[in-house]
């Protein structure tokens, strides 16, 4: 099945990143922007082949008229191997940071946080092969480009990579709203460590929480007493640039 990525800023990323193979690029015929002309450039300096359609084609090819005018056909996404990943960065020298998802399910939450995971400079995100959105159209669109830029792992269990992170010297934190969980803002979250988000509805499941080294939640003072996925899932990232910048600082 041929993949389209649509949206004129994910496909200048995927241009310029290091991701997906790009094939070809699909143009609104008659129809000029500034942005059109670059990526246009953009496809010729690579040598792409580019062709023009009419806009009622281009929105049969991408299922909506959403497309901004233009598609990106790319070689089917390419998941990268845990243990791969993992011996890079033993490797490198480098602090782990990692993102781990359970259960999300919300191609546009999934790609919100893959978005916040690619600017907080996560090695990686990982997730499930069961009960996880597959990175489809919608989730790189709504990555906006994160994906030319950032790996993502799936496994077939979750709890077991988890206990491999943590035999290589990882500290997995899960997000959770429970009492007796440990303020985020209060935790110590400098060294090699990895987040792990649960489903947008039900949270973590038992079994990833009994995995975790300790779970950690988000101070709320609404009356409101939970975030959407992709919100928690930028707080924590977040927490974790600040606590690091502010070492560097020191």
């Amino acid at each position: 099945m041929t993949d389209y990525l649509y949206g004129i800023n994910p496909i200048r990323e995927a241009l310029q990143g290091t991701g997906r193979e790009p094939l070809e690029l699909l143009v609104i015929h008659g129809e000029h922007s500034d942005r059109l002309d670059e990526l246009v450039s953009q496809a010729k300096e690579r040598g792409l082949k580019i062709n023009f359609y009419e806009r009622r084609e281009l929105d049969r090819l991408a299922g909506h008229n959403r497309h901004q005018g233009v598609l990106l056909v790319l070689t089917p996404f390419h998941y990268a191997d845990f243990s791969t990943l993992l011996q890079h960065w033993r490797s490198s020298g480098q602090v782990a940071f990692f993102l781990l998802l359970d259960g999300i399910t919300d191609p546009h939450n999934f790609g919100a946080i893959l978005r916040s995971a690619e600017i907080a400079g996560c090695r990686a995100v990982i997730v499930a092969k069961d009960r996880s959105c597959p990175v489809t159209a919608v989730v790189e669109k709504t990555a906006a480009g994160a994906l030319a830029h950032l790996a993502v792992c799936q496994v077939t269990n979750l709890s077991r990579t988890l206990d491999e992170l943590k035999s290589a010297g990882v500290w997995c934190y899960g997000l959770a709203g429970d009492e007796g969980s440990q303020n985020l803002f209060a935790t110590n979250l400098q060294g090699n460590l990895a987040l792990v988000v649960g489903s947008e509805g039900k949270g973590l499941r038992q079994n990833i929480r009994k995995h975790c080294d300790a779970l950690l939640s988000i101070p709320m003072v609404g009356r409101i007493n939970s975030l959407n996925a992709s919100v928690a899932a930028g707080i924590a990232l977040f927490e974790v640039v600040r606590q690091n910048r502010q070492e560097t600082v020191e």
